[in-house]
């Protein structure tokens, strides 16, 4: 039995197929257009899945969608009602799009997925799942646990802005939603936006930016203390009411009330490019660690309503590793386990279990240990004659090594020489990280190397900092934790031995000083608070990546080495050989190998191009 979820029409689009029960493929749409969280129907998606498998849309038994469009528009009616006359410019606006594209959802999906071919419109089944259930399908169905509890938290759905659910077999039983327009996620948007950043894509830059503020100075106390008081009130079961009179999302075009937050805060809504200042760092952390002090709450919560001793995460504040971190670190539970398509995406996942297993009623097994995710290299793969062609076109050098070994060793070496490299090996991950398979990579041990991927690389914003990778054997001799982090959404701290001590002054200096202050033997990645966002490397779900790294190791001592998505800023993941020798050239990167391919910079003719590619790739 084959079942296609699909998720679109919002951010993120998505396709996933499974096959009795089995995760086949999963993928973005962006990877296809080149268009960052693209949120068009996934055709190019949905095709590529179908092909993966060997069948036509006419072999799928059951398609499903992520979530629920009617009770999407009940929400945005009762709202609009709510507040009413407030926000009669933007339901004007709204309306409209949502009777044409979204209330008629079926009929519409319907449309996209004949472009395909092979549908037949009168035998197709055809089901909606409600978002959060998706989310919570998404977590605990491919989890390693056959009993959990399991914690969805984002901006919205339907109406859910977060649940908890109990998770056994083959069943989720809801015990606890939040509801618009109270909401944690949103709430962490509305930061993300008066700071600067693109809401739905810049939350993680504000996860990175908290720990440049000076958690001495009696700032960020006061900027906590502050929030809330003011915009939330807290509950201890880790729900929240938010202060509607500061918040604009729920009728508006904006976020926040600007006016009232530059009032509370003291400063004014910062333009987005300009230079951080240390009251936006300070809010950062004082917002992130209220975020934090929430997920905790929750997370207990979980553990009260199902005394489980194990954790399932999704939804998008479950990709703050920093958070995950903290629960792992308070031992609420003794195992957690995190969807790494924990966003919008995942929902397709999420979906098409769901209807395997609660609508369908089919049995699952898990045995503690292992996952379902096969790794999360659930993308498109491309062979060697299609780098031949794709080397042809633009009349690249390259030398094809005799094996995989070879290609690890060589591409240690240049490793160790302080060169950048993009690596692109096998299937594509699925989600938002690059886990070895469509990566940047780089010597960790480089003093000069966050400085050199940030701006000639990935030409972003200096702050930001990259993670490890590293061997799963060796994870304890580099960070504080016990557990694998196979999908870099875990943070750990740097361990104490391998830490540099801080300069007389140090919190007083400005971002940029503190950048680049030497502050452990791998300096490249470790962040300013001495953590950092790990991915495990294991030889089961990633041999190739696995072998690399442990080459690199027997050539420097060191099993660890910086890993960062292969694309630059504003451009989604590579997809093809083709998207990544452009990156390639597009960039300072020194070397790039492709399968068994090794490019090196110096041998390239330059990139003949018709256009600016920048403006292809808006700021994100």
């Amino acid at each position: 039995m084959y079942i296609l979820g699909i998720s679109a029409f919002y951010h993120d689009s998505a396709a996933a197929l499974i096959h009795n029960g089995e995760i086949l493929a999963a993928v973005q749409e962006e990877r296809f257009t080149r268009k960052k969280h693209d949120p068009a129907f996934p055709i190019n998606a949905i095709r590529y899945c179908l092909e993966y498998a060997g069948i036509c849309l006419a072999d799928v038994e059951v398609v499903v969608f992520y979530d629920k469009p009617f009770l999407k528009f009940e929400r945005l009616l009762e709202t609009y009602y709510a507040f009413a006359p407030k926000g009669l410019s933007s339901f004007i606006t709204a309306i409209p799009v949502w009777i044409k594209d979204k209330v008629m959802l079926k009929s519409l999906l319907l449309d996209e997925l004949s472009e395909l071919g092979g549908l037949d419109r009168s035998t197709i089944k055809l089901l909606f799942t409600e978002h959060h259930l998706s989310h919570a399908s998404s977590a605990f169905f491919p989890s390693p646990f056959q009993d959990a509890a399991v914690l969805t938290i984002d901006g919205v759905g339907e109406w859910s802005t977060a649940s908890i659910c109990h998770g056994t077999g083959n069943t989720l039983t809801i015990l606890k939603e939040l509801h618009f327009p109270h909401s944690l996620g949103l709430l962490y948007s509305a930061f993300t936006y008066y700071l600067g950043f693109k809401v739905n894509s810049g939350e993680y830059k504000l996860m990175g930016l908290a720990p440049y503020g000076d958690a001495t100075s009696g700032r960020v106390e006061r900027f906590e203390k502050l929030i809330l008081d003011n915009l939330i009130d807290l509950k201890e079961d880790g729900s929240l009411w938010l202060n509607q009179q500061y918040f604009d999302y729920a009728t508006g075009l904006k976020m926040t009330n600007n006016a009232r937050w530059q009032e509370l805060f003291g400063f004014p809504v910062r333009n987005q490019e300009s230079e951080l200042q240390g009251e936006h760092c300070d809010l950062a952390l004082a917002i992130q660690r209220v975020t934090e002090n929430i997920v905790l709450r929750m997370a207990r919560e979980a553990k009260k309503l199902t005394d489980a001793r194990a954790l399932c995460l999704a939804g998008g504040v479950a990709l703050n590793c920093v958070a995950n971190g903290k629960i792992l670190k308070s031992g609420i539970f003794e195992r957690i386990w995190i969807q790494p398509a924990a966003g919008d995406a995942g929902g397709a996942l999420g979906a098409a279990l769901a209807a395997y297993h609660i609508y369908l009623g089919k049995e699952r097994h898990a045995d503690w240990v292992t996952d379902q995710m096969k790794g999360s290299y659930l993308g498109p793969e491309y062979s060697d004659s299609d780098v031949i062609q794709m080397a042809r076109k633009y009349r690249a050098v390259y030398r094809c090594c005799d094996n995989m070994e070879a290609v690890c060793e060589e591409t240690a070496t240049l490793l160790a020489e302080g060169n950048v490299i993009g690596w692109f090996q096998s299937r594509m991950e699925w989600g938002p990280r690059a886990l070895g398979n469509r990566s940047i990579i780089a010597d960790a041990r480089s003093p000069e190397m966050q400085k050199k991927l940030n701006l000639k690389i990935k030409y972003r914003e200096g702050f930001r900092p990259f993670a490890p990778s590293v061997l799963i054997e060796d994870e304890q001799e580099f960070f504080d934790i016990a557990v694998a982090s196979p999908y870099m959404l875990l943070v750990a701290d740097v361990k104490r031995e391998r830490i540099k001590p801080l300069l007389v002054g140090y919190q007083s200096m400005s971002v940029r000083e503190k950048l680049y202050h030497l502050r452990s033997d791998i300096p490249s990645v470790t962040h300013i608070d001495y953590s950092a966002r790990l991915q495990t490397v294991h030889e089961e779900t990633n041999p190739q990546y696995w072998h690399l790294i442990n080459a690199f190791k027997k050539k420097t001592g060191y099993g660890v080495i910086v890993n960062t998505s292969f694309n630059v800023r504003g451009e989604p993941i590579v997809l093809t050989p083709e998207d990544a020798y452009k990156c390639f050239m597009r960039t300072e990167m020194d070397c790039l190998v492709v399968g068994n391919n090794i490019f090196l910079k110096r041998d390239q003719p330059a990139l003949q191009e018709s256009n600016d590619w920048r403006e292809d790739f808006g700021l994100d």
